[in-house]
């Protein structure tokens, strides 16, 4: 059942990876469509990234932490799930740009939503033994909708209409309205909410082997203890602030380590390295997707196996090793630059799926106390969204300011610095109980001292 459950909830993060894949090869069309000039070419282009930093971040997170301490987890993507289909069928029917960016802004509200309460909810309703698996479900649905935004791309050449395929994102976000609808709340949240009998319904319903008493009597001494701490203040107190250091750090150090870079600007990595051919560059780009997608899944199983701070160390070293490849490569200008540059690329993919992809989100939703895993969670999602945008946006001026060489020189340097934060401060959560994660940062140890 707690397959199920993750699987479905991960829906958002498919729907997450599709709008941020097929924008790319839409943009064209609709700049030649809209008949746009220069100006308003650059605000369509900002559109997406600048209206989901601003929904997700203002709109989205406020909502996420302010109001699903009441409403719940599973009203919150149920809501995501309906700006999604809006969003979708919006864009699909502009017909200006100003109509398209609005619906733009309604699915970066969608992300915002969905991107910090999805991860809870799954965290909340997994026993620990698999919490980080299903969790990695949202990662991973990410990476299958970006590639689905790269099919879409290609299929584009062939002229199908562009209404079509955003209308298209409007099917997977139906399928997670409806299948939300049949998906219990969490029954953490109802224990939260003083609805234990309710609770008990949940956990025998999702896992009738469990010890239903036992766990809610745990979560509820949990609670207990923590006391009503959900206010923003709460989350720089002495036995929150470690958790908050770590869920911040590790979004933005995966941001900084360039990974936005290659997704939006893989063909032009590809066309700086000399691949001439468009059609090659659309292919190494769909090669990206699928690592990007199938080294995800590995990370499923290795997240339970081998364990966070290992998978951390493992992924931060091989990132930073094929960066250093790529921008050596660009500085001596060797002759098979183009396939060093494609095989560097394919192995940066998958050492940042394998660990520094979904990990952070997996840490997000484990190391909060209850009563500010809400508002912990959507300061995270301010740090993920916030460098996703500074990151992207300077990308092409570090390109032409500094070269492509000193560029990923950069990025493979944060992922240098990645290495020594896991060491000093990120803990091992692996199979330990998300009461027992409380229970720690409450005995004010250091954190980082946590299964190990």
């Amino acid at each position: 059942m707690v397959y199920l459950i993750a699987s479905i909830a991960a829906i958002s993060g498919l729907l997450f990876g599709f709008d941020e894949g097929v924008i790319a090869g839409i943009l064209p069309i609709l700049i030649e469509n809209f008949h746009l000039d220069v100006a308003a070419q650059g605000f369509l282009a900002s559109a997406l990234p600048l209206g989901a930093m601003f929904a997700s971040i203002v709109l989205g997170s406020f909502i996420a932490t302010k109001l699903t301490t009441k409403i719940g987890r599973k009203t919150a993507i149920l809501t995501a799930a309906i700006l999604f289909t809006i969003s979708a069928i919006g864009a699909a029917v502009s017909i200006n740009l100003t109509t398209l960016v609005i619906a733009r802004l309604i699915t970066g509200i969608a992300i915002g939503i969905a991107g910090v309460m999805t991860p809870l909810y799954i965290a909340e309703m997994a026993p620990a033994n698999l919490r980080g698996r299903l969790i990695s479900c949202y990662q991973l649905a990410i990476t299958i909708g970006i590639m689905l935004g790269y099919v879409v791309n290609y299929l584009f050449v062939y002229g199908i209409n562009w209404r079509w395929m955003f209308a298209a994102g409007a099917i997977p976000a139906l399928v997670l309205l409806i299948g939300m609808m049949c998906l219990p709340e969490s029954h953490r949240w109802l224990v939260l909410s003083n609805q234990k009998d309710k609770a008990r319904k949940v956990l025998d319903r999702i896992s009738p082997n469990r010890d239903t008493t036992s766990e809610l009597n745990t979560i509820e001494h949990t609670i207990a203890d923590e006391g009503k701490m959900v206010k923003w203040s709460a989350l720089f107190s002495p036995t929150v602030r470690p958790a908050l250091i770590v869920a911040m750090g590790l979004f933005v150090l995966q941001q900084i380590s360039g990974i936005n870079v290659v997704i939006y600007f893989a063909p032009s990595i590809f066309a700086a390295a000399g691949m001439d051919s468009t059609s090659t560059q659309i292919l190494a780009t769909v090669g990206v997707g699928l690592v990007n997608m199938l080294t995800t899944v590995l990370a499923m199983w290795l997240v339970e196996k081998v364990g966070r701070r290992k998978l951390l160390y493992i992924g931060f070293a091989g990132a930073a090793a094929t960066l250093i490849i790529i921008s050596m490569g660009a500085q001596l200008q060797t002759v098979h630059l183009g396939m060093i540059t494609f095989f560097a690329v394919l192995a940066y993919i998958a050492f940042f799926a394998i660990a520094i992809g979904p990990i952070p989100h997996i840490m997000m939703a484990e190391i909060f106390p209850i009563h500010v895993r809400n508002t912990g969670m959507g300061m995270a999602s301010i740090c993920n969204w916030g460098f996703n945008f500074l990151v992207v946006f300077s990308y092409p001026i570090f390109i032409k300011g500094l070269g492509i060489s000193t560029t990923f020189w950069l990025y493979a340097v944060a992922c240098i610095l990645g290495l020594l934060f896991t060491r000093l401060y990120v803990p091992e959560t692996r199979g330990v109980s998300l009461e027992d994660i409380t229970e720690h940062l409450l005995s004010k140890k250091p954190l980082r001292e946590l299964g190990q």
